[in-house]
């Protein structure tokens, strides 16, 4: 059976797992794109057959060794443009030790503490998925982008909230 095509727009199915400390934010500054030279939490695709946790404890691990046993669901980004850049996330938190920052082919991680986060650049919608994840609040948001991929406005699903609107 050849391989199978899947049109262009199609929602990818990815895991991103907040690794926390505290207010500290363990965070990779990616070294490619989507988001070259931003801090995010790590992650990645879903493979074939494989559940959302399990995905997240696999990225985890293999983004920086670290095995994440436990973690915790905390919600869901969708994030639409009329680019390739489409994407349905799972995302959960971990609370780790606070280690030295392991070597990752991805880029850099840090810890960057949480009222320093708007100091470092980082995408809009996951400064929102931090300060859910502190007030332990679940979030089902979806982001809406343009075509350069500047976020035109982010929806809150569960309480109906408008986060922001971008013009």
């Amino acid at each position: 059976m050849g391989k199978v095509m899947i049109p262009e727009g199609i929602k990818k199915i990815a895991t991103l797992c907040v690794l926390r400390n505290g207010n500290n934010f363990m965070l990779l500054k990616r070294l490619k794109e989507p988001n070259k030279d931003t801090y995010t939490p790590v992650g990645g695709k879903i493979e074939p057959y494989e559940t959302p946790e399990e995905g997240v404890i696999r990225e985890t691990f293999e983004e920086t060794g670290i095995r994440v046993d436990k973690v915790k669901f905390c919600g869901i980004l969708t994030e639409t443009s009329p680019t390739k850049y489409n994407w349905l996330s799972y995302v959960y938190v971990a609370d780790i030790d606070e280690v030295a920052p392991p070597e990752c082919n991805e880029g850099t991680l840090e810890w960057i503490a949480y009222e320093d986060l708007l100091n470092v650049p980082t995408p809009k919608t996951d400064w929102y998925i931090y300060q859910y994840i502190l007030e332990q609040q679940p979030f089902v948001f979806h982001a809406l982008y343009d075509g350069e991929l500047n976020l035109l406005e982010m929806k809150e699903e569960i309480k109906g909230l408008l986060l922001s609107a971008d013009s």
